[in-house]
């Protein structure tokens, strides 16, 4: 069964075959993934790699965790499921809901 690992600290210059080569050096990678911004298409600087065994997991957390790629240090681990987020909030509507952003006083 696949383990997924969360790998932080990306440089913004760090491709997805750069991520999948590296971690290929721990292992079989099913997937590497490099989260990207919507807005800007920029890397977020994070991103998740499955490996197809939990072996192959501990050892791409050992050999790459506190360590460096492109020249940024990286933070490996177990990826956490996601949980339930709060709404977001909409800025263009103000602090009370009220139009704003044209320096209304209230």
């Amino acid at each position: 069964m696949a383990k997924k690992l969360y790998v932080g600290g990306l440089s913004y210059n760090t491709s997805q075959q750069t991520l999948q080569d590296a971690f290929a050096k721990a292992g079989t990678v099913e997937t590497a993934t490099i989260i990207m911004d919507k807005m800007t298409g920029r890397s977020k600087g994070f991103g998740f790699v499955e490996m197809t065994s939990d072996e192959d997991a501990a050892k791409a957390i050992e050999m790459w965790n506190g360590k460096e790629l492109d020249g940024r240090t990286l933070t490996v681990n177990e990826a956490r499921p996601m949980g339930e987020r709060p709404p977001r909030r909409d800025f263009n509507r103000g602090p009370r809901g009220f139009g704003g952003g044209r320096g209304d006083s209230y």
